[in-house]
Order: C-alpha cells, then sequence, then structure tokens
C-alpha cells in the first residue's frame, strides 16, 4: 500500500502521527501534574503536610517550571518552620519571575518573622510597585499598611 503513495503524503501521515503522539503525551502530563496538584492542596487543607509536600514535588518533577506550585511548597515549609528552604523557593521564584509579585510578598513575610526588616522592606516595596503594575489595589493597600507598622515597629 505504501508503495502507491507519493513521498510527500507519507512524510505528512508520519508529521500527523507524531503530532498526535505528542499532544497525547502532553495532555497526559498535564492531566497527572492537575491531580496531583488537586491532590496537594486537598491534603494541605486536611493538615497532611508531609502528603501536601510529597504532591507539591512530585509536581515540580513533572513540570519544572511551575512557580505557583514552588510559591505553595514555599508556604507549606514556612508553615512546617522549615524556614531556610522556603526562602530558597521564593527567592528562586523571584530569580526565575522577577515579575512575580507573590513571591516578593511571601519572602517578604518570611524576613519580618526574622527582624530583617530592611531586606523586607526592600520586597515589600517591590511587591507593592508589580501589584500596581498588574492593577491590584487591594493588594497593594494591604502593603501599604504593612509599610506602615513596619515603619512605627
Amino acid at each position: 500500500m505504501l508503495e502507491n503513495l507519493p513521498i510527500s503524503n507519507i512524510i505528512a501521515i508520519i508529521a500527523v502521527i507524531t503530532a498526535m503522539a505528542v499532544l497525547g503525551y502532553l495532555s497526559w502530563k498535564t492531566l497527572i501534574t492537575a491531580n496531583l496538584f488537586q491532590k496537594g492542596i486537598n491534603l494541605f487543607k486536611e493538615k497532611d503536610y508531609a502528603g501536601a509536600e510529597a504532591a507539591f514535588r512530585q509536581v515540580i518533577a513533572i513540570n519544572s517550571t511551575n512557580d505557583v506550585v514552588r510559591l505553595l511548597l514555599g508556604d507549606l515549609l514556612n508553615h512546617q518552620g522549615q524556614i531556610e528552604e522556603a526562602k530558597e523557593l521564593f527567592t528562586y521564584v523571584i530569580n526565575r519571575s522577577p515579575k512575580n509579585a507573590d513571591a516578593y510578598l511571601r519572602l517578604a513575610n518570611i524576613l519580618l518573622l526574622e527582624n530583617d526588616n530592611e531586606e523586607a522592606i526592600k520586597n515589600l516595596q517591590t511587591s507593592k510597585a508589580l501589584f500596581q503594575k498588574q492593577r491590584q489595589p487591594q493588594k497593594v493597600e494591604t502593603i501599604d499598611k504593612i509599610l506602615e507598622d513596619v515603619g512605627n515597629a
């Protein structure tokens, strides 16, 4: 049968089959990631922190560019007292995505708890500027209140 087809048709068929295989793989990967992400959220809500951490780490292993999961994992680690690892995750997100206002805000929170007010204020100001650019006035207002409190401390 293939001997009757012109070479261009064979190439087109191979290209379509390859594209369908790649789409199938990406769809499967997305479904697995979404399920693990939701599992992590549910476990976190149920206070199963070890399970939530494992789920979030699996998501990162599958999709290494997922900054949202890194932020959630950082929150979880911070909640568990693993402050240095949480700081590393927030710093990693900032370095990878310097316009991620939430990463600056989360890092500032840890720095405030460590009484490193100078660095915390820098991160709060960066976060505020980014939220202003994103037109999120409620977050800007919240950061203004935090900055005011830190300034009076």
